[in-house]
């Protein structure tokens, strides 16, 4: 894991959660770090044990230069399209920098420019570049978490396991209950596409 890009300008890196679920909003973060951050166990946030997660947000919420998270509800998910939402969240994390960049490192191999900030997109950059890889950290638990408090009211779907995420006992319980307000009806999961509410 490289702790930076380059070191000559201040730079962020950018990554989003839950761009593949079947439910919830997609989230995005933002990053700034010190030049000499590291930790041992900063990697993608898939790779990394739930419980780590957790300590790295806090390490990495304490020792960043910045950070912001931010998200993309149902609605706008459904009025456009899953890929440009992920790209909305990660600008709005951008925007809401306290201290603001002048390159952006992007995790994947596409995106919207955020004038006048260049950037670099980086394929699997979550398991190369430490701030890509802390934006992936506090995108997945800030989002895990939005989904654990939604799971209290939708038990049926298991939201604090699954996340959102199309596993078999979700798609089971769409089945049996039908689709809530907080599921992406643009993503077609059922073909009658059945409301409850």
């Amino acid at each position: 894991m490289l702790s930076y890009f380059q070191n000559k300008i201040p730079e962020a890196g950018c990554d989003e959660a839950g761009r593949g679920c079947y439910a919830g909003p997609v989230f995005a973060a933002a990053v700034i770090l010190p030049e000499n951050f590291e930790h041992p166990l900063l990697n993608d946030s898939k790779k990394v044990k739930v419980a780590d997660r957790y300590l790295l947000r806090s390490f990495i919420e304490k020792n960043a230069i910045a950070f912001s998270v931010a998200s993309v509800a149902v609605e706008e998910i459904d009025n456009s399209n899953i890929l440009r939402a992920s790209f909305t969240a990660m600008h709005r994390a951008i925007d809401q920098l306290q201290k603001k960049p002048q390159l952006l490192l992007i995790d994947g191999n596409r995106f919207i420019p955020y004038p006048p900030i260049p950037h670099h997109c980086i394929v699997k950059g979550d398991g190369k570049y430490a701030p890509i890889a802390a934006a992936s950290i506090l995108a997945k638990t800030y989002r895990d978490d939005y989904m654990i408090q939604l799971h209290q009211n939708f038990p049926h779907y298991k939201w604090d396991v699954n996340k959102g995420y199309g596993t078999a006992a979700h798609r089971s319980a769409i089945l049996q209950y039908g689709l809530t307000e907080h599921h992406r009806k643009s993503f077609n999961i059922l073909p009658s596409q059945q409301m409850l509410f």
